[in-house]
């Protein structure tokens, strides 16, 4: 009886395999990007809660939270770009070079907004949690010193509350790696886009998306890795 192709001779060719770290350099770049934008919106959130825009604040969470993601990046690449001028969506669907760089493709775009604001409404929340765990005396002597609204929070109490709230977050940075597969939807070229790419062109399924899933596995436990190591390093600074 002969062995399973898959254990024999049936295996993904080295250009294929290529095919796939492509998408998992997209799947990392679009990650880092709104990793790091969604916790500048989320923190600006976090902040306001407090203030008399709470209640528009509140609005825009829950339309973001209790929305799937799925029909944000669909809003977002088929509804938005159905209201713009036919000439601005020619220039974003254009390549176009500044210098070293290019500008991103308009599905790069979408999904880059769409899952900026998704993540941020629950890194909110995280970070509104850390907020609440300040003790309140850390505000009342900051404000004692003579200290702006948002010196306190800048100096003084955003580094205790993300000190708190800094597993909570990593899972949240986590969870934006996993959500970029939904990106495939509309024709990022992703780590999911190229391991169906992969299997169109090879009809080897299992193979495919074995190997994406592995991917996905490393690029996952690797940043975990190296967040927890962060934060050890960061504590070991502090008590020195």
């Amino acid at each position: 009886m002969s062995p399973p192709a898959w254990l024999g001779y049936d295996w993904l060719a080295p250009r294929f395999i290529g095919w796939m770290l492509e998408g998992v350099v997209q799947t990392a770049w679009l990650s880092l990007l709104v990793c790091v934008a969604a916790s500048v919106l989320g923190i600006v959130l976090a902040a306001l809660q407090p203030s008399r825009l709470r209640w528009p604040v509140n609005g825009w969470l829950a339309a973001h939270r209790y929305t799937p993601l799925l029909v944000q990046l669909l809003l977002w690449y088929f509804g938005v770009a159905s209201l713009l001028p036919e000439g601005a969506m020619l220039w974003l669907n254009a390549p176009h070079a500044f210098g070293p760089l290019t500008w991103p493709s308009f599905e790069f775009l979408a999904a880059f907004i769409a899952l900026t604001l998704y993540s941020s409404a629950f890194i909110a929340g995280e970070v509104e949690a850390g907020l609440r765990g300040v003790p309140a005396g850390q505000y009342a002597a900051a404000h004692a010193l003579g200290m702006r609204p948002w010196q306190v929070l800048r100096h003084i109490v955003l580094p205790q509350a993300l000190r708190l709230v800094y597993r909570p977050l990593l899972g949240q940075y986590l969870a934006v790696i996993k959500n970029t597969s939904l990106t495939m939807a509309i024709g990022v070229a992703e780590l999911s886009y190229r391991s169906r790419q992969v299997e169109t062109e090879t009809l080897l399924t299992f193979q495919a998306f074995a190997v994406a899933t592995l991917l996905y596995l490393l690029l996952v436990l690797g940043t975990q890795l190296a967040g927890v190591r962060l934060q050890t390093a960061q504590r070991g600074y502090g008590d020195a």
